[in-house]
């Protein structure tokens, strides 16, 4: 077996697992209370559920009773969002103990998530992660999902993953992200936490995918037409890259790709583990008889900045390493052609030590869109995962704006009153300075300045 668990920390991952759940269920035929639609005329009742898969048990398992039950943990230090799953559409799905919360908020507090009131709740999350992973028979890792800008999301993931490395070591855990977005903030402090639980990240995760809600606002807005996109929208498009991602092991295909598989191909050097991804195709539901998504047509637009999830410009560095997974409608003979295409381009520079630089995954398993979303159903879709120098953009936009609040010490007395010290900050900084350096010397980037911001 190749089992991974599900992690969801904080409003953003709990969130963001609600629509991941959801497109799960959709693909599998799972029910909303986790019974399985397995006979003809189940499926011919309600036709708008996929048909079923068998591997599927990479990410639910079976109670005696027949019922499946996600391989995922809620939890939150505050009672309200997860009291949204408590009550909602699939409140049946999970088992009581998956979802756990706390009654006193991180407040946006680094500190808080991690010191004071995280450290509380570490022990009660730890025992439920090991009971989930006790009747795993092979464990591949952890699929973690957070923000960086929030208390719990950056304080108390980062004492998480710090026990997750001492008690499953070798286990790989992967992150998504949600990363500040250039011009849209919902916290005044995001830079610092950010720059906190990057520092007292960077040895535990082996990779983080990273998605920014400005760049998935102008998706929805600019290519979904969404006049106001909610929360729901812009997560059900994360759904759609975890669920690519995660397909190879839920779906059997020509082509698969493991856990592992993607920080082999996609981390260079360990620090150098904060790859970008975009999607293709996007496109509107009204769109969609109008236009034509071969396998090179989708191949160009997930390398287009428009397609991409996060805020900085490709065209700006140099790629290290790209992983291109595949589904549906799709054979090797036309992925060879759309790379090859690719790899003429001008616009698509790679590093001079990295010559191949593709790695392919094709699943057979057509995607599946939520009934009555805003996203297009299509034939194929492509996920790109690209380690890139251009992502240097992004930790300088956010370096930037630690530095100006640092310098005044704005701020600084909501972290010291909950146990954390000034030097903590500075160290934090250093490493991100670091960070920053290290990219720099992988190939030649373009410096941020304030006229680079979006």
């Amino acid at each position: 077996m190749r089992e991974c668990l599900s992690i969801h920390v904080g409003q953003a991952g709990i969130q963001i697992g609600d629509a991941c759940w959801e497109l799960y269920c959709l693909e599998h035929g799972i029910q909303p209370d986790g019974t399985v639609l397995d006979s003809k005329k189940d499926r011919l009742e309600n036709a708008k559920m996929a048909p079923v898969a068998a591997s599927f048990d990479t990410v639910f398992w079976e109670t005696r009773a027949g019922k499946q039950v996600p391989r995922a943990f809620f939890m939150d230090l505050e009672p309200t969002v997860i009291d949204g799953i408590r009550t909602g559409k699939y409140r049946s799905l999970f088992h009581p103990e998956q979802l756990v919360s706390g009654k006193e908020d991180a407040a946006n507090n680094y500190a808080r998530g991690h010191y004071s009131v995280g450290s509380e709740m570490i022990d009660l999350v730890l025992e439920r992660i090991r009971k989930l992973a006790k009747p795993c028979g092979g464990l591949q890792g952890f699929l973690i999902f957070r923000s960086f800008g929030g208390g719990t999301g950056s304080g108390f993931t980062s004492l998480l993953m710090e026990q997750l490395s001492i008690h499953y070591g070798r286990k790989t855990k992967l992150e998504f992200c949600v990363y500040p977005a250039p011009r849209i903030s919902t916290a005044v402090v995001e830079p610092y936490n950010s720059v906190l639980t990057t520092h007292s990240t960077m040895e535990h995760s082996d990779c983080t995918f990273m998605v920014d809600n400005e760049a998935l606002y102008d998706i929805c807005h600019h290519q979904l037409g969404i006049e106001r996109p909610s929360y729901t929208s812009i997560n059900r498009l994360v759904g759609q890259v975890v669920s690519s991602i995660t397909a190879s092991l839920r779906f059997e295909g020509p082509l698969n790709v493991d856990l592992i598989e993607f920080q082999t191909n996609l981390v260079p050097y360990p620090r150098i583990h904060f790859p970008m991804t975009a999607f293709a195709p996007i496109v509107a539901a009204e769109k969609a008889y109008h236009k034509a998504f071969s396998v090179s047509d989708i191949t160009t637009a997930c390398f287009e900045s428009s397609n991409q999830l996060v805020k900085c410009d490709p065209r700006l560095g140099q790629y290290m390493a790209c992983c291109l997974l595949y589904r549906g409608d799709v054979v090797p003979k036309d992925v060879n052609a759309a790379i090859a295409a690719m790899k003429s381009r001008q616009s698509i520079q790679f590093v001079d030590w990295c010559p191949t630089g593709f790695k392919v995954g094709i699943n057979n398993h057509p995607p599946t869109m939520l009934p009555g979303g805003h996203l297009a159903k299509v034939q194929r879709t492509v996920c790109l995962l690209s380690n890139t120098t251009a992502v240097v953009e992004a930790w300088a936009r956010l370096d930037h704006k630690f530095d100006l609040m640092y310098a005044k010490k704005a701020f600084l007395h909501w972290y010291i009153r909950e146990g954390m010290e000034e030097w903590e900050f500075s160290e934090a900084r250093e490493d991100l300075a670091a960070l920053e350096r290290d990219y720099e010397e992988l190939g030649p980037s373009l410096r941020y300045d304030d006229k680079n911001e979006y």
